[in-house]
């Protein structure tokens, strides 16, 4: 119990972190991406869907799991805050009090990494299915 009382906000804070940086990582690279890609170039509507979404799944699949992450890290701060009182005897408010809005952190980091997540992909669905659409205009015969 120790080992994950010293731990827990170093592992779910670290993960949620690399999270949000292979998030970030992967929406400047789709931006840039889509900045310069060359329509034209496509032949076959199933190439072009395969370069316009890649990486986007990783991007939603971040979106939907920080909030779990986020909540496992809760969870966890409040077994050990729970664990501390029991094995101390005594309930002080003060303490419990504060291990709980301890724990609640770790909530708070999966949702402010999932939302940018959600939005960033559905803007770049967005962008992907408005490229669809301008190649369709260029490969009309």
């Amino acid at each position: 119990m120790e080992f994950l009382k010293s731990n827990l906000d170093l592992g779910v804070m670290g993960l949620l972190g690399l999270m949000s940086f292979v998030m970030i990582a992967f929406v400047i690279e789709r931006l840039l991406y889509f900045a310069r890609v060359d329509l034209a170039a496509f032949d076959d509507a199933e190439d072009l869907e395969l370069a316009l979404t890649r990486n986007l799944t990783t991007i939603a699949t971040i979106g939907a799991n920080a909030p779990y992450i986020g909540l496992l890290g809760t969870v966890l701060g409040i077994l050990i805050a729970f664990y501390d009182i029991g094995r101390t005897g005594e309930i002080e408010t003060a303490t419990m009090m504060m291990g709980l809005a301890l724990a609640l952190k770790a909530t708070a980091l999966g949702l402010v990494v999932a939302i940018p997540s959600l939005v960033f992909y559905n803007a770049l669905l967005r962008r992907t299915e408005s490229l669809k659409v301008r190649w369709r205009r260029v490969k009309r015969p």
